[in-house]
């Protein structure tokens, strides 16, 4: 691939004069072709760019009032706060052949997984395609680097933003990191989450951290003594101060939640990140004349609205953007016309606070008492005894800033992100509804990734979930860019509800006793409680629900694909870990369950499953390809699939009764 040359210093690193106020300057490190300027449909060629954005902001302005610890970060000669960020676009070679539309994908941990996310199997044809079809779209794709504590990684996006302090001196604070050991002979860890950077202890506190171990989620910790481990790191076997990291010489138990307590200082403003993405997209739809010329901003004229994608933690992320009131530029003008939420559950994060962990999520049994999945779920107000009265879109609808806004989640968000709080009174006793610019969809039997099939076994007890739900978000896509596009509305919202009993308490749940299967009896809960305190004080729990499932234990609701209306197998959200793992009754995060129809009706006798074997419901290849077929025409029909996904959706469908009954 053949880089363009670069432009003159000048056209490349726009000053402030030229730029609007939040937008200092533009630092572009590559601009080249994608695919050696293959054409993508009527859009034609692309073009990558991979730059530097500079920002600065005004701690005295209204709009940034919402950014945490802001009135505390050093601010420069005009008394503005300066931040920097990476972005990644993928745009069309000539403007004009776009589709109008800039499709933003929140980066998860620093990544761009939109490319895969839309892909139909998620493969790529190569670096920045995906298997080519958002390009084929017209889209003008966006990423902005908005954690703080990504690894300085080749490839990952960062936000570089400053510390808060007082008057110049370091702040100090209380933080809370979590560990859990998957397999036996692990002795240090991070005090990062997974990959991320962690805080460091505060020098002169590495002798007041504290280590406590708990068996489940609520359990009593117990404090493991001072004594006992070290904050080192193993260099050849050997320790090795760090204060990053955990050595404990006798071993981690596997299953066990460890947790440090500890002082560490200099907060990052982990707010600049939403401030980062709300500048660069009102920016990109409304910067002046004078910001045509930008090499970032030259199809600002045909750049007409904004849909946000987030998924899993940036699906959380664009809930709490919401929340917080950073859809409203400083102007007061609507950034994202579209905001998409996938399999965020009901959760927010810690993405605005100080000494803020954005990678710290909330599943059953790891990182489950974070910030994440915090009153108040709704889209509208409700009133909750302990925290008041509050609604998710409170601050956009005042504003008058209101997305419209599709809530996707499947199974395992119900199981284990508490995603019936989405849509239900925070006793669990009647169905609430969304805002009228709002629709949710369960991905019925789908685990927290779309599913490859055959699925394997990986690490989760189970076989994993096989159900591909790749297929519905291409089509939801186009319900949504025609939505924010010229008004057309999507299909009505498809959800489990209590006033259908399709949702219902664990106890409820009509499952089936399929042979070497049990059901889990702890789904996630959320709770009252205060999340940011260390450790966190922890109150009562709101209720969870579950989707009601039929005689094969398949769900009832929701968007139902050709894998669940026309089954082979029993698709879970649900998975258990490994005993090895430890804490064998609770669930594995984010994996689901596939567990196989018997084939024949003998071997249905034969080990005493309920469920239909596949010759009982089939005539025989064909006839299962009919119905199959069937179920996609019904589906693209009511708007869930796209009409060119048909056939290659029912040759999938062919594979999948290859791979069974061989």
């Amino acid at each position: 691939m053949r880089n363009r040359p670069l432009l003159a210093l000048a056209a490349l690193i726009l000053s402030a004069h030229s730029l609007p106020a939040v937008v200092k300057a533009i630092h572009v490190t590559d601009r080249s072709d994608v695919a050696n300027a293959k054409p993508f449909g009527s859009a034609g060629p692309y073009e990558r760019i991979q730059a530097k954005v500079h920002f600065e902001v005004d701690p005295a302005k209204p709009a940034n009032a919402i950014i945490a610890d802001l009135a505390l970060a050093p601010r420069n000669a005009a008394g503005l706060v300066e931040f920097s960020s990476d972005i990644y676009v993928l745009k069309p070679t000539d403007p004009t052949k776009g589709n109008g539309t800039i499709l933003f994908d929140v980066s998860n941990r620093g990544g761009k997984g939109m490319l895969g996310m839309f892909s139909r199997d998620g493969a790529s044809l190569g670096p920045d395609m995906g298997d080519g079809h958002l390009l084929e779209q017209g889209y003008t794709l966006v990423w902005v680097g908005w954690q703080f504590d990504v690894p300085d990684t080749a490839g990952l996006l960062r936000l570089h933003a400053p510390h808060a302090t007082n008057n110049g001196a370091p702040i100090t604070g209380l933080v809370r990191s979590e560990f859990i050991a998957e397999q036996a002979g692990l002795k240090t860890f991070s005090l990062g989450d997974r990959t991320m950077l962690a805080y460091p202890v505060a020098p002169g506190h590495e002798d007041a951290a504290q280590l406590t171990v708990r068996d489940l989620c609520t359990s009593a910790r117990r404090t493991i003594p001072r004594s006992e481990w070290q904050l080192a790191r193993l260099d050849n076997g050997k320790p090795t101060p760090d204060r990053t990291r955990v050595y404990l010489p006798a071993g981690l138990e596997p299953g066990k939640i460890y947790e440090v307590i500890y002082t560490a200082q200099d907060p990052v403003i982990a707010g600049l990140g939403p401030a980062a993405i709300r500048d660069f997209i009102s920016y990109l739809k409304y910067a002046g004349p004078a910001a045509s010329i930008n090499v970032l901003g030259d199809q600002r004229r045909f750049l007409k609205r904004a849909i946000a994608v987030g998924t899993s933690q940036s699906g959380r992320f664009l809930r709490t953007f919401l929340y917080d009131g950073f859809n409203a530029d400083e102007n007061g003008k609507i950034v994202f016309d579209g905001v998409w939420a996938h399999v965020a559950g009901a959760g927010r994060g810690s993405f605005n606070f100080r000494f803020a962990q954005p990678s710290r999520d909330g599943h059953p049994h790891m990182n489950c008492l974070y910030p994440s999945d915090i009153f108040p779920f709704s889209d509208l107000s409700q009133s909750d005894p302990t925290a008041g009265a509050a609604g998710l879109l409170d601050k956009v609808i005042a504003a008058k800033v209101q997305p419209k806004i599709f809530y996707t989640n499947g199974s395992y968000e119900y199981w284990g992100r508490v995603a019936s709080l989405v849509h239900t009174s925070i006793d669990g006793k009647r169905d609430t509804g969304l805002a009228p610019q709002s629709r949710a969809y369960l991905l019925s039997g789908t685990q927290h990734g779309a599913g490859t099939f055959p699925p394997s076994r990986g690490a989760a007890l189970n076989v994993a979930n096989g159900n591909n739900y790749r297929w519905i978000m291409r089509g939801l896509l186009a319900r949504m860019n025609a939505w924010v596009t010229n008004g057309t509305e999507p299909p009505p919202s498809q959800i489990p509800l209590i006033s259908k009993d399709s949702l219902v308490s664990v106890s409820a749940l009509n499952w089936p006793k399929i042979p070497a299967t049990r059901l889990p009896q702890h789904p996630k809960l959320a709770y009252r409680g205060d999340f940011q305190a260390a450790p966190p004080k922890v109150g009562e729990a709101f209720p969870t629900l579950l989707p009601q499932v039929d005689a094969d234990g398949n769900e009832i609701a929701g968007i139902r694909a050709p894998m669940i209306q026309v089954p082979l197998a029993t698709f879970t959200g649900w998975n258990f870990r490994k005993p090895s793992q430890g804490a064998p009754d609770e669930l594995y995060s984010m994996v689901g369950s596939t567990f196989l129809f018997p084939k024949t009706k003998a071997d249905r006798a034969r080990t005493n499953d309920p469920r239909p074997a596949i010759a009982e419901r089939y005539k025989d290849r064909a006839d299962y390809l009919a119905q199959y077929e069937a179920a996609a025409r019904s589906l693209a029909a009511q708007g869930f699939l796209l009409e060119a996904d048909i056939a290659p959706l029912v040759a999938e469908g062919a594979k999948q009764w290859d791979a069974v009954m061989k």
